[in-house]
């Protein structure tokens, strides 16, 4: 049979997709960018299985869409659908560190338990203000502008506190209407304001020493491995396709630095 998708660059069509408006913006947000394809090996780029029960399966798809810019070294799309046991978008850019920028990465979670949303500006060093600080006084207004309208995600874990910057928007949902609500009237534009704002400094960023390369590069590994290490998507990607595909997926094609 012939693959569906040939390049990282291929359309993701996935029918009841909860999250494909939000990939949509981004992706024509990129197009001035001069995106090209970035190198996903072809089981990676989608994925067909079930989840359920033998009775009633339900059908899962995993797809891939990545590109890389002059910027940016790697920027990736994992989109599942599975139904309505998960619909799920996480998008993450990761910047080339020759340049002082932070990480975009955006979950979107949608789960029978109900809907988990995270997004932020993450920074590769935290402690650096020099790093840091430009990015956070222009976030923090966006961040108050939008938080205020949705309930608190919850405590995050201590050891994941350094790899979030103070305008780290984390909400839970309810399924149903006025979460739907919420989605399209506070987390889309938010999403599309967080974007803008990374793209508007992306535009500005011009290349560093390579002393400052090399300290920034040491954070993105030190993101990365940690990434990887603690990916919450670990269990229900194994549940979908095996743990040996999502071990390579997670290593070699998500945070794969």
């Amino acid at each position: 049979m012939k693959p569906l998708r040939l390049s990282s660059l291929d359309p993701v069509r996935m029918p009841e997709w909860r999250w494909a408006p939000f990939l949509s913006h981004a992706i024509n947000a990129l197009i001035p960018l001069k995106p090209e394809p970035y190198p996903v090996a072809p089981e990676f780029l989608q994925r067909e299985g079930k989840t359920g029960s033998k009775s009633q399966p339900i059908k899962v798809t995993t797809c891939t869409w990545a590109c890389r810019t002059k910027k940016f070294r790697q920027v990736r799309a994992a989109c599942v659908e599975a139904g309505s046991s998960a619909s799920v978008l996480n998008f993450v850019i990761n910047p080339y560190h020759t340049f002082d920028l932070p990480f975009f990465g955006a979950d979107l979670v949608t789960l029978p338990s109900g809907h988990l949303l995270a997004l932020d500006l993450q920074p590769a060093i935290t402690s650096d203000e020099r790093h840091t600080k430009q990015v956070w006084e222009r976030l923090m207004p966006i961040f108050e502008q939008w938080r205020v309208r949705l309930p608190e995600g919850g405590p995050i874990p201590e050891e994941a506190k350094p790899y979030f910057s103070p305008g780290f928007i984390w909400t839970r949902l309810h399924l149903g209407s006025e979460g739907n609500q919420l989605i399209d009237e506070v987390i889309m534009p938010a999403f599309r304001d967080y974007l803008n704002l990374y793209l508007d400094l992306v535009e500005m960023a011009e290349e560093v020493s390579p002393q400052r390369a090399f300290k920034l590069l040491e954070g993105q590994k030190r993101y990365l491995s940690y990434r990887a290490k603690k990916d919450p998507a670990r269990a229900m990607l194994a549940r979908f396709h095996g743990h040996q595909w999502t071990e390579s997926y997670i290593h070699n094609v998500l945070f794969d630095l």
